[in-house]
């Protein structure tokens, strides 16, 4: 289907974008000559010159964005990247999946001042975009910090390694001395919650007297909750609601920096920063009539109460040097550092309770943390070979992963104080008392880790020009683990301009993207009674384990691709602009979060006839959940991208446009288990979740007028429509697709102060509700519009206004 209709989409869109004069930036002439790195390790080129797609967002698009997380304004600037909304979905809620061209979270690439970024500690487990992988923790970098964005649409694993299937995104810090911003900002919704206040600074300080500079910036946001739940109709008597669904309550602190120091004829360089989240988010309402509650304690029922807080740093110190001939070389350390803690309130322990009439209300249920320390020596300089400049880079990368987990309080995850299940406690209905803290069960002893393992890369990078109109590159690169063993892989790609309107450009590549040491070394335990009425253990198994031999699952090993792109450019005069580029990524050996595996149901005369209760049953596990390579993927896409740029006396209008379209297919869901078939490995819900819980159409367009000191930027995005099934199957819930039109106006008083105003979501455009019939009973719990998968967001209508001073 995507071959078919593919060449007719983009004739369609081609027309759209001529008729509109579109742009791919708020500043057409500004964006189109500023350079970028991304991409080449040659001289920088603009983003018009580059051999593969590169993007470039600027100070002022941020600016223009109004809104306040970095995963927000990628979303709202780039239709190839995506930042779904979350609730419900524990510490997924504060750290939300960010994707490109509609991949996972960990097959998008993300750095700082061109350095690797590290990864997040969570694994998202829960039915969510990005289900099974540890990505980036896009929000914890405050926009204060920010200068500009790359955001390189192309297979990159062979020149940055391991993660950068999708693509990269690099993050350019602000330096310098001087530029000094305050900003505050205030902003909410139409319905009168999810207030938000925000206030940062920066500034850039000189360091000696020979161009050293430190740019500090700070940053502090408030955001209270947002709440979009319909009434509970099934739970409760009068109806009332009983959810928190939308935005939940966070506090957010960013302190970053950048700094360089002339130093022995090099640059001494360090960059990094800290920051701290904390999150405020409900779980699943427990009816007083439910055994998970305890009417003495809640007579109308409770709604649990998750807390997280999120605390990252990292750092990293380098040193660049001239080494003559236009050689030169940069040695760097770079560490990093996610923790996420867990913490339970407004909740109980019912075996506790019904043991002795005592039970904390509230607990620690345990920390997860992600530790990164890479190692970089990279040297580039052009070679004369036989009569050409060949310019050549080549590296050497060793890198150090790690992760932990950490136990919960006893009372967060035992079954009593004894935690025995043989002992008998009933709850309020007669049944087996539930063990743990409601809402989110601590991490047990058992599955507490503290492992790592570390890798080697070398790579060399070389691009030359065959006379002024054709340069070709290739890459390679060879990375050596210390768990798995070794790959290497390969990208070539090629740039012609028969003219000076004109470019051709492609690349074909290999790629990889090793397992993360997250989900190598995950795993949690809970118990919760079966289909029979029996306390049994759900287990996340971590490879390698008892549950994952007896059912045949080998170690994770690493994905592996195959990307090609191929694209036109077009100059026709000096303020337009035109860029198509198709695209095809092959991932076989993806590496999933399983199905849950439940034993069979009903009477077993023989073992045979129930092979998963024969494994499970001896492994007293009731039902079974583990990472797995289990499926191959192919995704095909098309980008659009035009600018415009229209002067008048005194004034000036960019009109910009970008179309994205991309389609995921699951090729084939393979098993290694002699028990489990593919789907029942990887059933029908989560191949929807992959294929259609991300738009396959996004686009945006915007408009940006320039008058004196008035700017006024209108901005509109397009989500096409998404599906899943993950609560509700066999039947697959459709929210269709919407236009999202923002619109922002700003004030320039004088050269320090100017003053900006503006409405998100303009015409208050919710996503489409459940099926009250076919979703039952999520319609009657209350929930009205999304869940697992929730585009922009169900705010609806938000409005703002900030106040920036230079200095």
């Amino acid at each position: 289907m995507m071959k078919q209709t593919l060449p007719r989409r983009a004739l369609l869109a081609s027309a759209l974008l001529a008729a509109l004069a579109p742009a791919s930036a708020q500043e057409a002439d500004s964006n189109m000559s500023q350079v970028v790195v991304l991409g080449s390790r040659t001289q920088a080129k603009t983003a018009l010159d580059t051999a593969v797609p590169v993007g470039l967002i600027s100070t002022k698009d941020i600016q223009s964005a109004g809104t306040l997380e970095l995963g927000k304004v990628l979303q709202d600037l780039d239709p190839s990247f995506n930042f779904t909304s979350t609730f419900v979905s524990d510490g997924t809620d504060i750290i939300r999946p960010a994707t490109l061209r509609g991949l996972g979270p960990d097959q998008l690439l993300v750095l700082i001042n061109g350095k690797r970024r590290h990864q997040q500690a969570l694994v998202n487990v829960q039915q969510t975009i990005g289900r099974g992988s540890a990505g980036t923790d896009i929000n914890a970098i405050p926009l204060s910090a920010i200068q500009s964005i790359e955001v390189l649409r192309d297979g990159a694993a062979a020149q940055y390694g391991s993660d950068a299937i999708a693509g990269v995104i690099n993050i350019i810090l602000k330096k310098g001395v001087g530029n000094g911003i305050v900003s505050a900002s205030a902003g909410t919704t139409d319905e009168g919650d999810g207030d938000t206040y925000s206030a940062s600074a920066s500034r850039g300080f000189a360091l000696g007297s020979d161009g050293g500079y430190l740019n500090l910036s700070v940053e502090a946001r408030k955001r209270d909750e947002t709440n979009r739940a319909g009434l509970d109709t099934a739970r409760v008597n009068p109806p009332r609601v009983t959810q928190r669904l939308g935005d939940s309550n966070a506090k957010d602190y960013y302190l970053w920096m950048n700094s360089a120091l002339p130093m022995g004829g090099g640059e001494l360089y360090a960059f990094g920063g800290a920051s701290k989240r904390k999150g405020d988010s409900g779980g699943f309402f427990r009816p007083k009539e439910d055994g998970r509650n305890v009417p003495a304690v809640y007579p109308e029922g409770f709604l649990p109460n998750i807390v997280t807080t999120v605390q990252d740093a990292s750092l990293a110190v380098g040193y660049r040097h001239d080494l003559g001939k236009d050689w030169s070389m940069d040695a760097s350390v770079n560490h990093g550092r996610s923790q996420l803690q867990f913490h339970e309130r407004n909740s109980i322990n019912v075996s506790y309770w019904y043991e002795n009439g005592e039970s904390p209300r509230e607990a620690d249920t345990g920390t997860l943390k992600f530790e990164q320390t890479t190692f970089n020596l990279d040297f580039k300089g052009p070679v004369n070979l036989m009569g050409g400049e060949l310019f050549v880079a080549a590296g050497v990368e060793w890198r150090r992963d790690n992760y932990e987990i950490e136990a919960g309080d006893p009372v967060s995850y035992q079954y009593g104080r004894t935690n025995n299940p043989a002992i008998i406690i009933r709850d309020q209905n007669g049944g087996i008392a539930a063990s743990g803290i409601q809402g989110f069960p601590g991490y047990t002893p058992s599955t507490a880790v503290d492992q790592g393992r570390h890798n080697t890369s070398f790579y060399v990078d070389l691009e030359r020009k065959f006379g002024p109109d054709v340069s070709v590159g290739a890459a390679v690169r060879h990375e050596r683990y210390s768990d798995f063993g070794n790959t290497t892989i390969g990208k070539l790609n090629a740039r012609w301009d028969p003219s000076r309107s004109l470019g051709v450009r492609g690349s074909v590549s290999t790629g990889f993207r090793a397992p993360g040491v997250q989900q190598k070394f995950y795993s949690s335990v809970s118990t919760n009674l079966n289909s029979a009425g029996v306390l049994t253990e759900t287990l996340t198994a971590r490879e390698d384990s008892a549950v994952t031999r007896a059912f045949g699952i080998a170690p994770l090993k690493e994905e592996t691709s195959k990307s090609a792109s191929i694209g036109v450019i077009l100059r026709p005069t000096t303020t337009f602009s035109l860029t198509a580029d198709v695209y095809r990524t092959k991932i076989d050996d993806r590496i999933v979060f399983s199905s849950t595996i439940s034993p069979e149901s009903g009477a077993c005369a023989t073992p045979a006839a129930c092979p998963i209760r024969a494994i499970l049953d001896p492994l007293r596990v009731g039902q079974a959940q583990f990472f797995t390579n289990a499926i191959d993927t192919s995704t095909t896409g098309l980008d659009l991208v035009a600018q415009q740029t229209i002067r008048g006396q005194g004034s000036t209008l960019v009109l910009s446009g970008q179309l994205g379209f991309n389609k995921t297919e699951v090729k084939a869901r393979n098993s290694q288990s002699p028990v489990l078939t593919g789907a029942q490995l990887f059933d029908d819900a989560q191949v929807t979740l992959i294929e259609r819980g991300q738009p396959r159409k996004h686009h945006v367009v915007s408009a940006d007028y320039t008058a004196g000191a008035w700017n006024v930027t209108g901005r509109a995005n397009y989500f096409g429509e998404v599906q899943g099934q993950g609560f509700t199957a066999p039947f697959v819930q459709t929210w269709e697709a919407k236009w999202i039109v923002d619109l922002t106006g700003r004030y320039t008083f004088n050269k320090s102060l100017s003053l900006s105003a503006g409405i998100n979501n303009l015409f208050d455009t919710y996503p489409t509700k459940w099926d009250p019939v076919r979703a039952a009973p999520f319609p009657q719990l209350g929930f009205t519009y999304c869940w697992e998968t929730c585009p922009f967001g169900m705010n609806g209508r938000t409005a703002y206004v900030k106040a920036d001073y230079t200095f």
